[in-house]
């Protein structure tokens, strides 16, 4: 059995990893409709990933002999001016999930729970490529996307991105 405030933890961001997921497809709502298909199935992908996460985490408690349960999950309320600003609002939120994984295994380290922080080790690493991508997104964005050639290169490289389970996932 967990600390009860790690398994509480834990269990909220099972939710928060689903409302990633969740945000991840509006935004590939939002690339959808203004005919951007690469940055859209780049945003799906994305969205799986955060699922697989939220599995990954469900699995990690339920493994641990503790009750998993489900809140709401939000209806993401983002309004984009342009083509910049999800990814911006991803960047900002990926920035966000790192600092609730940091927190848990924070909490862990505190209660000497060894084997949550090796199972977070894995997050950890995982929302430092997270954030790298998302950066390197507004880069390639500030550099291509003005230029309408440019955007439909980028467009078509983000086509390319083919989801794969983790298969280095954290040991459950």
């Amino acid at each position: 059995m967990l600390n009860k405030k790690i398994a509480e933890l834990l269990n909220d961001q099972v939710n928060k990893e689903l409302y990633s997921a969740y945000l991840y497809l509006d935004f590939a709502n939002y690339y959808a409709d203004e005919g951007l298909d690469g940055f859209a199935h780049w945003y799906e992908v994305q969205a799986q990933e955060e699922r697989d996460h939220a599995f990954m985490i469900r699995r990690y408690l339920l493994n641990s002999g503790e009750k998993v349960t489900f809140a709401a999950i939000a209806k993401p309320d983002k309004t984009f001016a342009n083509h910049m600003s999800p990814l911006e609002a991803g960047l900002e939120h990926e920035r966000y999930v790192t600092s609730l994984i940091t927190a848990i295994y924070h909490e862990a380290f505190a209660q000497k729970d060894y084997k949550t922080m090796q199972f977070l080790d894995w997050f950890i690493k995982e929302q430092g490529e997270e954030e790298t991508n998302a950066d390197d997104l507004i880069k390639k964005m500030k550099l291509f996307g003005c230029d309408a050639k440019g955007l439909y290169a980028l467009n078509q490289e983000l086509l390319g991105r083919v989801y794969a389970p983790s298969a280095t996932g954290p040991a459950m």
